[in-house]
C-alpha cells in the first residue's frame, strides 16, 4: 500500500498522495485514505492510462466528499519518489491557504476564440469576489487539456487575454505512447476532446516556471508546405518534410521514432526567445505531424542539448533565492524529455533530482506557460511555505 512520503506531509499547505495499486477500486481507496477529508480546496488527479479513465473517476467521484475535483490522464507521473508508470498522483491543496475557482470547456473541436474570453473573464470576476482580502496579484492559473485535442493555441490566446495578468501554467493529457486518446477529468466524469481552467488565489509565495535544455544552432529549416489544422509539416525546405530534418539534424538514419524526436527538437523564435516544437511522429508519406501548431513560412531551428541536470539545479537555486523555501513543485513536462533522458541513460538521476526537490505533477504531450503552448519543456509552479507565526 502507498502512503503520502513524509515530505509532503498534513503540515504542508499541499498534500500529496500515490498509489500503484493494480486496479482501480484499490487504487481509489488508498489516494481517499491518504488526503485530508474535510479541509481542502482542490484535488488534482493525474492517472496513469493502465488504469480505465471512466472506472477511475466515478470511484473517486463515489468514494471521496471532495468537490472540486480534476485531472487528467498521463504519459507518466512525476510522483513523490520520483518518475513513476502505471500509478495514480493526487495533489491537496488547502483551504486554508488557496481560495479556488474553475469551468470546464467542452466541444474543444468547434472551439471559438469569443467562448473562451468570456470564460476567463468570468472566472477571473469570480475568483476576485471570492476572496476580496487576498490582491489579484496573488494569483495563478492552471489549464489541464486534452493532449490531442489541437487547440492547444486557441485556448491559451484565449484566456490569456481575458485574465488580467494572471500567470497561467498547464499540461496536456496524455495516453501513454499510444497516441490513441486522452482524457480530463470534471464533474465526476472522463471527459475527450475538453480541458479545464482553474484558478487558485494564495497568500502563500508563489513562482511559475519553465525549464528547458536546448539552445539554437545556426541550422535553419522552413516549412514550405504544410496541413495547419492536423499540425502536418508535408515538405521542408520544398522537399519531403521526414528526409529534410533527417539532413538537417544530422540524423543518417531516416527511420524516425519517438527517440529521434526527442533528441532533436526544432525551435521556433518568439518575441526575442525561443520554444522547442516537438514532432510526434513520422507518416507513412514522409510527413512529419507535431505536438505544436505549425505554419507555411514558419522557420525551425535545429536545437542542440545542454546539460538537463544543470538547468533543472538552475531552476531550483533561482526558485528558491526568489520565494524561499519550496513545499513543491507542481511540474508539466513533456513525455519527450523523459524519452530523451532514458536514451541517454540519466532518466535514474533527473529522478532522484525530482524526487529530491519535490516535483509532482505528470508527463504529457505538451506544456502550458503563460501565454503559450510549449514542448519538451517541465514548466510548472513552485508553491513556498507559510511563515512561521512569531
Amino acid at each position: 500500500m502507498s502512503r503520502t512520503d513524509d515530505r509532503f506531509s498534513n503540515s504542508s499547505s499541499v498534500v500529496v498522495a500515490q498509489s500503484k495499486a493494480i486496479t482501480a477500486t484499490s487504487a481509489v481507496a488508498e489516494i481517499v485514505a491518504q488526503l485530508p477529508s474535510d479541509s481542502l480546496a482542490l484535488v488534482l488527479l493525474f492517472v496513469s492510462p493502465w488504469y480505465d479513465p471512466h472506472e477511475f473517476i466515478a470511484e473517486f467521484a463515489r468514494f471521496s466528499e471532495h468537490s472540486n475535483v480534476f485531472g487528467c490522464t498521463t504519459a507518466g507521473e512525476l510522483a513523490p519518489d520520483g518518475w513513476g508508470d502505471n500509478s495514480v498522483v493526487a495533489l491537496g491543496f488547502e483551504a486554508r491557504d488557496f481560495v479556488v475557482v474553475a469551468r470546464p470547456f467542452s466541444d474543444l473541436a468547434n472551439f471559438r476564440v469569443e467562448e473562451g474570453r468570456s470564460l476567463g473573464t468570468e472566472l477571473r470576476q469570480e475568483l476576485a469576489r471570492c476572496a476580496p482580502e487576498i490582491p489579484d496579484q496573488n494569483s495563478f492559473g492552471l489549464l489541464l487539456i486534452d493532449g490531442l485535442c489541437q487547440r492547444e493555441e486557441a485556448v491559451m490566446s484565449s484566456i490569456y487575454a481575458s485574465l488580467d495578468d494572471i500567470p497561467v501554467v498547464g499540461g496536456s493529457a496524455g495516453d501513454g505512447l499510444r497516441f490513441e486518446k486522452t482524457w480530463v477529468f470534471y464533474d465526476g466524469q472522463a471527459h475527450t476532446d475538453a480541458a479545464v481552467l482553474i484558478l487558485l488565489k494564495t497568500s502563500l509565495p508563489f513562482r511559475l516556471f519553465k525549464c528547458d535544455n536546448f539552445e539554437p544552432t545556426s541550422m535553419k529549416m522552413v516549412v514550405t508546405e504544410a496541413d495547419i489544422e492536423c499540425r502536418v509539416v508535408k515538405e521542408i525546405n520544398a522537399e519531403p518534410a521526414a528526409e529534410e530534418y533527417s539532413r538537417a539534424v544530422g540524423l543518417i538514419d531516416t527511420k524516425l521514432d519517438a527517440f529521434s524526436f526527442a533528441s532533436h527538437p526544432v525551435l521556433v523564435r518568439v518575441g526575442g526567445a525561443y520554444y522547442a516544437r516537438s514532432i510526434q511522429r513520422m507518416n507513412p508519406d514522409g510527413s512529419l505531424s507535431f505536438f505544436c501548431a505549425i505554419d507555411e513560412g514558419m522557420v525551425l531551428t535545429a536545437a542542440k542539448p545542454r546539460n538537463p541536470i544543470g538547468a533543472a539545479l538552475d531552476l531550483f537555486a533561482e526558485t528558491r533565492d526568489e520565494i524561499g523555501e519550496v513545499s513543491l513543485y507542481l511540474g508539466f513536462e513533456c513525455v519527450l524529455r523523459r524519452l530523451d533522458a532514458e536514451q541517454h541513460q540519466f532518466a535514474r538521476d533527473m529522478s532522484e533530482l525530482y524526487r529530491e526537490n519535490r516535483v509532482v505533477g505528470f508527463h504529457g504531450y505538451g506544456e502550458q506557460y503563460r501565454s503559450m503552448h510549449v514542448n519538451q519543456t517541465l514548466t510548472g509552479v513552485a508553491i513556498g511555505k507559510r511563515a512561521q507565526s512569531a
